[in-house]
């Protein structure tokens, strides 16, 4: 698998969103979750969205229940969490698993060389970001502790518009 482009996901409320959809944007997608310690960094990741919405670039958040049971919400409660605290415009999907046996197909590509290439990164708590190029091809990921308005973070963003 090369890229992203021929991976679906399930949307909140079970419709299925075809990642190639997508193609042409800068990705940064991202594990979530609503009771978890850097929960605040869903204002971050929408400050980030509001600065690069209209560049070709894209906030895909995922949440997932794998790290401590810290993500409890299911549904549309997910959305309207993260609407009502923090603001959040960039699209939140059905919750997924990010590791091990069940992990969603997005999230075993995300991780897995073999498959991506790239980064062999799999996610060791919520809020990993993996960010994708325009060829929907994994080019980097960023643990937990970096924030995703880091200048790190937007360096990393800033080269892969350019292209």
């Amino acid at each position: 698998m090369k890229n992203i482009y021929n991976i679906s996901v399930d949307e909140i409320g079970g419709k299925s969103k075809d990642l190639k959809d997508y193609k042409g944007k800068v990705l940064l997608i991202v594990n979530t979750a609503s009771k978890c310690g850097f929960t605040p960094q869903f204002e971050d990741l929408e400050a980030l969205y509001q600065d690069y919405k209209d560049k070709d670039f894209e906030i895909l958040g995922f949440p997932s229940n794998q790290f401590q049971d810290q993500e409890p919400l299911e549904g549309e409660a997910l959305n309207e969490f993260c609407q009502i605290n923090y603001g959040v415009t960039f699209k939140i999907f059905d919750k997924v698993d990010v590791k091990g046996e069940k992990a969603a197909p997005l999230f075993q590509y995300l991780s897995n060389k073999d498959l991506n290439g790239k980064v062999n990164s799999t996610p060791k708590w919520n809020f990993h970001k993996f960010l994708v190029n325009k060829q929907g091809e994994v080019v980097d990921y960023f643990y937990t502790i970096t924030n995703p308005n880091s200048n790190k973070v937007r360096t990393a963003i800033d080269k892969l518009l350019a292209k």
